[in-house]
This record gives structure tokens, sequence and C-alpha cells, in this order.
């Protein structure tokens, strides 16, 4: 592990205030440290030699006046270190948190958006636990490592001075604390990376199992995750116990090899004292600041396993915010406008897609051509990859093989890379099979993709998606709260809620995955009355199971996707 990462320096303006004021106190608190051995020296030769307290009172006075400044420098500097970490901690958060929601890129609880990428659970507990074990970084580990670079130097200019044996004593078991330290961290090192691996693993199921909880007690498999979870507990316990038992043994061994230092100056001294060689006063000195030059590698030594668990969230988080997304290299900026190529034609050539982790392809040499004001309906078996190919008409994958281009109206064929993801979904309506309604009122569940829409406009949209209706009658109307993922509603009001915010989005593509799935016959006829009203005038991909659709969507053109390393769908 690095003593400091340069990308925490980079990253934060706390980070260097935070290394600025630990210098400054670095370099109060050795000049204390001297001061304080001298007075106790002066004090205690003097007292031994026969002088009063009225010769000495003026620097006992002052050895209390140095041991109260040192409290109180002592406890700013952690209060800034705390304040340092609170803001380096925010700002990694807020990086993390705009890296995974601002790029477009999948995130589920069940995967990551890539094969070595965490999974959503995993970065759940990376962005809070996790960061904040850098408390202890910041606050104890940092200031120490201040004080080993500064703190040993000037006790041995000065046990220099005083005495040239006692300070080449020093100078040569002074560096055996860092070998041993740099001996035992790279022991340790392994151990507190696994012991976050597992930490990170048991955040991420836990987070999955509680998602997928109504599921797993409806078929009786509660029980044997609760099992999992146990088990992975206690990988995690043993793991924690394992690196405190190395932590406990190792700051053993660090003050044994001090005590055996501080020892050997202490018999040499010793030995010089009682031969003449010395007076008392600077075998004292010696004698007290001899602990003072090891002290602070010592504490290093202790403080670097509290922080390692810190440092090791926050290298991970560094490798998430480094991490390249897939055709993410040479993505345009968005511009802010919709793009006008939403509304044209588009064409998929060769299309092929295979998910980190898996061996079959989801989708395997797709042909498609689908016209501006066309109504394309998407069949298939299970597995055939008619939801993937509406996720890379999302811009939430991007094809491992082929090409997906756009045409806008007038225009040549280009790449769908050459337009910014975020420009092109303003020209996109997705109705998911599954909608995700928010713990909002329904106007703003309703408004989610037109931030600025009127609450006339949003009851026009609920009208046209056959949701007026039921939303009236709700207790608040249109300012009643569904509560999250829209307890207060059926699945077939949701799925009207998510047709009305198409309507309210107003967007010449629209993308519906399953729109019926797992509806009744009233429900589900409803749905079909609204889409029907939805597709007028639009572009449309509509993703069905549902024989009723290819009557519903009046001249559609039904596309059939075989299973992936078939042959391809063909272009009708």
């Amino acid at each position: 592990m690095k003593p400091l990462d340069p990308r925490l320096v980079r990253t934060a303006d706390a980070v260097r205030a935070h290394l600025a004021v630990s210098v400054l106190s670095g370099v109060a608190v050795t000049g204390l440290i001297l001061a304080q051995a001298w007075l106790l020296a002066h004090v205690i030769s003097q007292a031994f030699a026969g002088a009063g307290f009225d010769a000495l009172g003026w620097a006992v006075a002052s050895v209390a006046g140095i041991a109260l400044a040192r409290a109180l420098l002592s406890y700013l500097a952690e209060a800034s270190a705390l304040h340092s970490a609170a803001r380096t901690k925010s700002i990694l958060r807020r990086r993390l948190i705009g890296r995974v929601t601002g790029d477009g890129t999948v995130w589920t609880a069940g995967r990551g958006a890539d094969g070595d990428a965490p999974r959503a659970g995993e970065l759940v507990t990376l962005a809070t636990r996790g960061l904040d074990a850098l408390d202890d970084y910041f606050a104890r580990y940092l200031p120490q490592l201040v004080l080993a670079a500064i703190v040993p130097v000037a006790v041995l200019v000065v046990v220099f001075w005083a005495d040239w044996i006692s300070g080449i004593v020093i100078l040569v078991t002074v560096p055996l604390i860092p070998v041993f330290m740099a001996l035992i961290g790279m022991h340790t090192q392994s151990r507190t990376e696994r012991q976050w691996r597992l930490l990170s693993r048991l955040g991420g199921h836990f987070l999955d199992v509680v998602e997928g909880l109504p599921t797993l007690a409806v078929f009786r498999r509660a029980k044997a995750q609760a099992a999992l979870i146990r088990q992975v507990g206690e990988e995690h316990r043993k793991a924690t116990m394992g690196t405190l038992r190395v932590a406990f043994l190792s700051a053993f061994a660090l003050e044994l090899l001090a005590t055996l230092a501080v020892a050997l100056v202490a018999v040499e001294v010793g030995l010089r004292l009682l031969g003449g060689y010395m007076d008392y006063q600077t075998a004292l000195l010696v004698l007290i600041l001899a602990p003072e030059a090891y002290l602070p590698l010592r504490e290093v030594g202790a403080r670097f396993h509290a922080s390692m668990e810190g440092v090791a969230a926050a290298d991970q988080v560094f490798a998430e915010l480094e991490r390249p997304r897939p055709g993410s290299g040479d993505a345009p900026a968005p511009s802010g406008g919709r793009a006008p190529a939403a509304s044209g034609d588009l064409r998929l050539s060769g299309v092929a897609l295979t998910y980190p982790g898996r061996d079959l392809p989801a989708l395997s040499g797709v042909d498609l051509t689908v016209r501006a004001g066309e109504r394309v309906l998407l069949t298939g078996p299970s597995g055939s990859g008619k939801t993937t190919l509406l996720s890379l008409l999302l811009r939430m994958n991007t094809p491992d093989a082929g090409r997906i281009e756009v045409r806008a109206p007038g225009g040549d064929w280009a790449p769908l890379e050459s337009v910014p993801a975020d420009d092109w979904r303003l020209g996109v309506a997705w109705v998911p099979q599954h909608p995700y309604l928010f713990d909002v009122s329904v106007a703003d569940n309703i408004r989610l993709g037109a931030p600025d829409a009127s609450l006339e406009r949003v009851r026009e949209a609920a009208r046209l998606a056959e949701a007026d209706g039921f939303v009236s009658a709700l207790p608040e109307g249109y300012d009643t709260r569904l509560g999250e993922r829209g307890a207060r509603l059926s699945a077939g009001q949701r799925q009207r809620i998510a047709l009305a915010r198409a309507f309210c989005r107003d967007a010449p593509l629209v993308l519906l995955d399953e729109p019926t799935a797992h509806l009744d016959p009233e429900n589900a006829a409803a749905v079909r009355t609204a889409v029907d009203r939805l597709l007028q005038g639009r572009t449309a991909v509509i993703v069905a199971h549902d024989t009723g659709w290819a009557e519903a969507v009046l001249g559609a053109r039904v596309v059939g996707l075989p299973l992936p390393g078939r042959e391809g769908a063909l272009n009708r």
C-alpha cells in the first residue's frame, strides 16, 4: 500500500489542505517535544543538584504549558483531519455516483456494467461502509506518517549534538522498525483486501436477497439464502479476526523492537554515566528523547492496520472511476438538444452482443431496418435477445460486432455512436415490462421524462394512457404519493402510468418491452388501447410474446428473432 495515494491528492483540495496542516502541526509538535525534553532534563538535573523551586518554577510551568499546548494542538489537528476526511468522502461519493449513473451504463443488483465491475450491491457497500473507513486514515494514519518523517530526524540531530555515541546507536536501530513494518504490511495487505472483498460480497448479496425476498418466500428458498448469507458472514468474521490477530502481533513486535532499542541506549548511557564520561543532564536528555525517536514509527505501524480498509475502499473507487466503459472512449459530448436522428430511420447490420461472463451470445448476426414512422413487432422464444436489442437502441449497451446506424430525415446514414447518448435518449420513450415508480406524487412520476411539463399536459397524458380515471379516484388525485415502486397501484395501473410518461415525453421513437406481460385481460386491453394512441405518427419497436399484439398494432411488421447462434433476423 502506498503511504499516500497521489490520486487522493489530485482528487480533493481537502487532502492538500490536510497535508499542509499535518506538516505544520508536525513541525510544531516536534519543536514542543524537543523543548519539553530539554526542560525536563534541566529540571530533574538541577533538582538533583539541590536547586530550589524558586529557581526551577519557570521551567516547571513551561513543562506544564508545553503539555497543554501539545494536547490542544493534537485536538485541533484531529478535528481538521476529520473535517478533511468528510469532505474527501463526499467528493469521492459524488464522483462514484456520477460515474455509475451519468454514463448510461447498465447497473443491476445482479451484475456490474462489465465482467470485472462490482455489482450494484457491492457499490452500495463501497460508497457507504467502505469510504467511512477513511476517517482513521486521515485522522490518525496521515498525521503519524508526517510525524514519523519529521520527529526522528529532529531527535537524531539533537542527540548527535548532545552525545554522538547515542546518536549512532539510535541511527542504527531506528531503520529496523520501518523494515519490520514493511514485512508485516506486505503480509497484512492481502488479508485486508480479502476482508474487504468478503464485506463487499456480503453487502451485495444481502441487497440481492432483500430485493428478491418476496420471490424467494413464494418458492420457499428464503432459508437457503439465509444460510448462504450466514456462510459469507462467517467467512468475513474469520478474515476480520485473522487481520486483527496479525495487527495485534505486529504491534507487539514493534513495541518489543523499540523497547530493546531504547534499552541499548539506556545501557550505554548508564555505563558511561557511571564511568564519569557523561554529565547527568545530557544523559537525561538522551534518555528522554530516545523513546520519542521510535514512538512515531511505532504509531504508524499501529495505525496502518486501522486505515487499510479505508485505503482499500478508496483504491476500488479510483479503479471504478478509471475503468473504461465499452464504446465510451470517443463518445461525443451531449449538446443538450433532442437528436434529430431519433425521428429518422434505423439500420442494424450483423449486430451481435455477448454479456460479460457468458459463453453464449445474447444476440447474433441481427440484420434489421426500421423506417421512420414504421411499427415493428419483435417476436421469438425466450432468450432470443429481444430485450437486448432494445437495450442497444437505448444506448445501455454497445454491440460486440456489427453496427447500428441512424439516418435523420433527408440525411445520410451515420453510426449511432456518433450521436451523444444523452441527446439520443431525449428522442426516445421507453416503456419497460416492469416500470419503476418512485415514492413521489403521480404527477411527478408521469413527468419523469419531461420535468417542466405542466399539470394540464400531465392530465392529458394520463387520459391518453387510460390512467386518468383511477388517478382521479386516488385520495389526493395527481398529488397522491405512490410509495416506493408504486406500492399503491396494481400492475396494470403501474403500466398505464409508464405509458403516460411516454405520452408526456412526446418522443419520435417509442420502445416497448412486453407491455402487457403478466396483466389480466382487462388491463391488457386498456394498455393496448393506450399503446395504439401512443404509436400514432411515431416510430415504434415492440417486444411481445402475446399473440394479441399482432392484431392490436395495425400495420405492424412482424420480425422473428431466432435463438442466438442460428440464422439471424431477416430484414423483411
